[in-house]
Order: C-alpha cells, then sequence, then structure tokens
C-alpha cells in the first residue's frame, strides 16, 4: 500500500508539471469545494479553532475565514506537488526571500543560525528553495514520513536543491554535528509539542496554550541568533518571506523568553491573515493541569 501510495504521489507531480498555473488553480478551485462542502475535511477542528482563537468575531465572520482558509490549503497541496517539478529559478522568483543579507553577518563570523518558521502561507516551497537562497548550510528539522518510499523521495529532491533534512528524533545530535559550518537550522515550531512536560506555557490567540522548548533550548545551549521567517501571500502562487532578528544573544536570556518573543510575532502575523495558518491541526489539545481539550 505504501508502495501505491509513493507511485500516486510521483504521478500527481508529472501531472503538476505538465499543467500550467492557471489549469491548476482551476483544479485547486474545485479540490476547495470538496474539502470545504462535501467531505468537510476537519471542518469542525477549523470552526472550533478559529472561535477559540477570534471569540470577538461573529459567526458570519468566523464562516467567512474558514473558507477563505480551505481556499488557501487546497493552493498549497496543489502548489507543493507543482514546486517538486519546476525549475529552481522559476521557484525562486515565486517565493523569494527580500533581505537574506540580514544573515551576511554572521556567515562571515562562521555563526550558525536557527529559523523559526511556522505553517503559515506556504511553508512547503521554503523547504524546497531557501537554501537555494541563503549562504548557510541550510537544515531542516522534520518528522520523518512513515512511508519510507515518499520519505526517502522527499530528502534526496530536497538536498538537490540545498536543504538538507534531519530527523527532529536527532535534533541535539544534528545541532552537534553541523554547527561549525556555518548552518542554518530551520525549525517549523507552532506545533503541538509530544512531550508536555518540556513545554513552555503562554497565552497564545486567547488560549492557554503548549509550546515548543526545542528552538529556544538549542539556541540558548549553543547561543545562535534566533531569526523568525516571515512568508507573505503577494498573490496567488506568489511570496516573499522576509527575515527579522528574534534574538541575538539567547546565552543571555531567560527562560520562556525566546519562545515568547516568536509566539507573539506569529500570532501578530496570523491576526493579520488567518486564513493563512493551518487550522486543521489540532493545536490545543490539552490544558496545563493536563486535563484533555
Amino acid at each position: 500500500m505504501k508502495k501505491i501510495t509513493y507511485y500516486f504521489f510521483r504521478i500527481m507531480i508529472l501531472l503538476n508539471k505538465i499543467f500550467p498555473f492557471w489549469l491548476l488553480y482551476k483544479i485547486s478551485n474545485l479540490f476547495y469545494l470538496l474539502f470545504f462542502y462535501v467531505f468537510k475535511y476537519r471542518r469542525k477542528t477549523v470552526m472550533k479553532n478559529l472561535k477559540n482563537s477570534f471569540p470577538e468575531k461573529s459567526d458570519k465572520e468566523i464562516w467567512e475565514i474558514s473558507k477563505k482558509f480551505y481556499r488557501n490549503f487546497a493552493d498549497i497541496i496543489l502548489e507543493s506537488t507543482k514546486g517538486f517539478s519546476m525549475n529552481i529559478d522559476k521557484l525562486v522568483k515565486r517565493y523569494r526571500i527580500i533581505n537574506p543579507e540580514i544573515l551576511d553577518q554572521y556567515y562571515k563570523k562562521g555563526k550558525s543560525v536557527i529559523f523559526v518558521a511556522s505553517h503559515f502561507s506556504n511553508w512547503e516551497w521554503g523547504v524546497l528553495c531557501t537554501g537555494w537562497q541563503i549562504n548557510h548550510y541550510a537544515i531542516g528539522l522534520y518528522k520523518p514520513l512513515s512511508n519510507k518510499y515518499m520519505d526517502k523521495y522527499m530528502k534526496f529532491s530536497r538536498a538537490a536543491w540545498g536543504m538538507n533534512l534531519e530527523s527532529i528524533y536527532e535534533t541535539t545530535k544534528t545541532f552537534d554535528n553541523n554547527v561549525n559550518k556555518p548552518a542554518g537550522f530551520i525549525m517549523l515550531a507552532d506545533q503541538c509539542p509530544i512531550n508536555y512536560s518540556k513545554a513552555i506555557w503562554m497565552t497564545f490567540l486567547n488560549q492557554e496554550t503548549a509550546c515548543l522548548h526545542g528552538p529556544e533550548k538549542h539556541a540558548t545551549r549553543l547561543d545562535l541568533p534566533v531569526i523568525f521567517c516571515d512568508i507573505q501571500r503577494v498573490n496567488r502562487g506568489k511570496y516573499t518571506v522576509e527575515f527579522s532578528l528574534l534574538e541575538e544573544h539567547p546565552a543571555r536570556t531567560s527562560k520562556g523568553e525566546i519562545t515568547k518573543k516568536y509566539m507573539q510575532r506569529l500570532e501578530k502575523s496570523i491576526i493579520q491573515k488567518p486564513e493563512n495558518w493551518l487550522w486543521t491541526h489540532r493545536r490545543w489539545k490539552r490544558r496545563k493541569d493536563g486535563t484533555r481539550l
């Protein structure tokens, strides 16, 4: 079954290579209708997340945001597979880092950095082409896929474009082995933590939220500058990424300080364009006292 899934995925990539973008978005419009109205894919989770995050908004406003989200979600699915078959130069024109020079001072000093990103706008293209636009040795920390065929293909294809994927289960080893390259460690830090005992808790989008401790842990341990990646859609199929410094000297910070800065910066982006965040994810599963939601 896993092999069949892999071959289907490769066929999708081949078809997307043939399809021009205008046709791709026609298909995306259909996917949106299927996800939202027919299959109602995780719609209860999406609506619950939105209502809890924006209690001041009316039911009509929540409904409109959810529809925009599913349009964005459909676009990302098809853009992601399209990206595997695109020429890197064409992809970079559609997904451009507007201020890579912010990293120059660290690269010249041989200093590694940590990028904190999120599931906002099109994060998948970022994994594909960030390594092509920065001088640092790009390393993406990711959760390996259960399908070994697809996992192998993902790692191979992204390494060809300068992004080296490493398992989140070997994060400390990855940092220690590559910190002197210098490297740019990319971490998607807006997921629900697996280990709640190590989570950093704070209020995020009006809710008590458990936050991943990993980025802060390794930033303070190795004193690596932390860079926030702000991904914005310019229009359909075109994005910009802007880097901003969250913390230059993590070793001097107090516990939770870096995580709080990251979550506050992410919250600002979500409030401005809520439809662009991944609302299908069950971000809030437990309270701080351990009770399930």
